[in-house]
């Protein structure tokens, strides 16, 4: 017995008073309503409907159950349209985590914009630098900087290649010297970011030989921005991302060292558990970061530094 099939039958036969008329209803033949009904009742093991050949009724026992049945089918029915809307149309709250300078810079600034679009949508962004697991704590989405992104059952969507670039204060490089080469670098004082690329040995690259320096810093700190403070402040030396120190070198706050040697890239990808039924909520904000990670920041060109 299909028993939602024989749910629907008896509903039908009470509502209409006859066989016919929910055979015609629900698109089945007569004997298919009588067949269902008679194996439901037997399910149950109580007579539903009393019927002769000139009328039917139902049984206290059918009336009792009639009543559930109608609300248990009308709350399926509500759920199943409240899930076609889900699916149909970006709704219900979408939790996101993403590193705090990536998501200042690339694009916080158009959340408000993107919500607009979608009344339906709540936003819940969580800001943190530490890799989440995104199954185990409930996130739709994160967005992750790697330069080899580990092999998983996440599926990944690239947004954007990020170079570093090192460098210092002005005053610091006139104070301690300009790095000439990367060996250079292991008598200048260093900031380190600790869930960068690059944590506890810069890499660089030039020719086809290869040079690593050793991180020795006094000074580590969770927050690139905090990084770019102290390169202001003259601190040291580091390797930040380009995009987050553009305006500084520029402007002559800052400035670059060993321009001619390959350092770290470090590509920001959008992971989400399945390409499979993907809810509207998050693919609409997948194209919304792919949108906003294209567009330049301001600032992200560098002009050369003499």
């Amino acid at each position: 017995m299909d028993r939602f099939t024989a749910l629907q039958v008896f509903r039908q036969v009470a509502e209409l008073g006859s066989f016919a008329g929910a055979a015609r209803k629900l698109g089945l033949s007569p004997p298919a309503i009588s067949k269902n009904l008679a194996e439901l009742e037997a399910h149950l093991g109580v007579r539903l409907i009393s019927r002769t050949t000139r009328r039917m009724a139902l049984t206290e026992e059918g009336k009792t159950y009639l009543d559930h049945v109608t609300r248990g089918l009308d709350a399926l029915t509500q759920a199943e349209e409240a899930l076609s809307l889900v699916r149909t149309s970006p709704s219900g709250t979408l939790r996101v985590s993403a590193p705090m300078t990536v998501a200042l810079v690339r694009f916080s600034e158009a959340i408000p914009e993107f919500l607009s679009l979608y009344p339906d949508l709540k936003l819940e962004l969580h800001l943190d630098d530490r890799r989440v697991d995104i199954v185990r704590e409930g996130f739709d989405l994160a967005i992750r900087g790697s330069s080899n992104l580990e092999d998983s059952s996440l599926v990944a969507r690239k947004l954007a290649v990020m170079p570093h670039v090192l460098c210092a204060a002005p005053d610091y490089f006139k104070r301690h010297g300009i790095p000439q080469t990367p060996s250079d670098l292991k008598t200048l004082d260093h900031i380190r970011f600790p869930f960068g690329a690059n944590v506890d040995v810069w890499e660089f690259k030039k020719d086809g030989r290869t040079e690593r320096i050793a991180v020795q810093a006094r000074y580590s700190v969770t927050s690139s921005l905090a990084v770019r403070d102290a390169l202001r402040g003259g601190f040291g030396v580091s390797l930040i991302p380009l995009p987050y120190v553009a305006k500084d070198l520029r402007e002559g706050r800052l400035q670059s060292a060993l321009d001619d040697w390959k350092t770290a890239e470090v590509t920001h990808y959008a992971v989400y558990p399945s390409r499979q039924h993907l809810a509207p909520k998050i693919r609409v904000f997948v194209d919304f970061l792919v949108q906003q990670f294209d567009r330049v920041p301001s600032g992200f060109d560098r002009a050369p530094v003499p």
